[in-house]
């Protein structure tokens, strides 16, 4: 789900975390790693539950800091991925430079036609 402002992300994102995290915990993983935090169910838990919840709790803190949403989807219609905004800069509309130079060399093609 993409949100183009920041209530939207929030909502998504704490609907993500609503059904995905479970309470912050910190661990140790049983001594063998530093203290740190965790969203997921237990140590023990699947890569992927892990995964979502810290994926999620990075997001979270993206839109905290920043106070807008933290990235968004490429707009190339023939591309699917997402970016994460790195910088204040101009708005992004591409997930690279490879898809931003399709779509120009494109558009040219068809001014051209």
């Amino acid at each position: 789900m993409a949100a183009s402002a920041t209530e939207g992300a929030a909502r998504a994102l704490n609907g993500l975390l609503r059904r995905t995290a479970g309470a912050v915990r910190l661990t140790s993983h049983h001594g063998t790693s530093p203290w740190h935090p965790h969203l997921d169910s237990d140590d023990e838990a699947p890569w992927g539950e892990w995964f979502l919840a810290s994926s999620c709790l990075a997001l979270t803190v993206l839109v905290w800091d920043r106070q807008r949403p933290p990235g968004g989807l490429c707009t190339s219609p023939s591309c699917t991925d997402v970016y994460l905004t790195q910088s204040g800069g101009p708005p992004r509309r591409y997930c690279s430079r490879r898809c931003a130079t399709r779509e120009r060399v494109a558009a040219h093609r068809r001014s051209r036609s």
